[in-house]
């Protein structure tokens, strides 16, 4: 028995609604809630097994719903470093995790990618949508995800980390990247 299995046995195996949220395709309350997420960490691995999650922005419904199988994910110009894209060209599995600022709950999607360039994009979504914009700020490319895996994730890593708390935000909205120094 793996160590996995012996966890599950010991711990008495997952709970039954969660035994049974997993879908291959978008629940209605899932397709809402990424329509309205602003955030998604986009998780990827080459064939090699080195890893990348890499947070993705744009104004709510950046993530475009082709359908109940399918998300479009626009690669909005930042740091150039492509990690996730490079990983797709060996492995092409991604884990997505949906985020709305002050919600205790996410949407996870895994699936398979393909990779559009620009012109594709552009001919079935248009031009980024974003809340900020600067000299960088333009559609590279995007990810079809054909989707293996969607629903929600409970709330207690966000009680956990009381990740949206009210006084956590503006005591951390006063600091600079300087005060984290050790």
């Amino acid at each position: 028995m793996s160590r996995i299995d012996q966890l599950r046995e010991e711990l008495g195996g997952a709970h039954p609604v969660a035994a049974t949220k997993v879908k291959d395709h978008l629940e209605p309350i899932v397709r809402g809630f990424i329509e309205a997420a602003p955030f998604l960490v986009m998780a990827s691995s080459s064939g090699d097994g080195d890893c990348d999650a890499s947070p993705k922005g744009g104004k709510p419904g950046f993530v475009k719903v082709l359908d109940e199988r399918t998300l479009l994910v626009p690669d909005i110009g930042g740091n150039r470093l492509f990690q996730g894209y490079q990983n797709f060209e060996t492995n092409p599995k991604v884990g997505l995790v949906f985020m709305i600022p002050g919600m205790n709950v996410t949407a996870r999607v895994n699936g398979r990618v393909d990779v559009l360039d620009r012109d594709a994009v552009e001919s079935l979504v248009g031009s980024p949508e974003v809340c900020f914009t600067d000299d960088n700020t333009r559609l590279i490319q995007a990810i079809r995800v054909s989707i293996d895996e969607a629903y929600l994730h409970c709330p207690r890593a966000f009680q956990f980390a009381a990740l949206w708390d009210a006084d956590t935000i503006a005591a951390n909205s006063t600091r600079s990247l300087k005060s984290l120094r050790t």
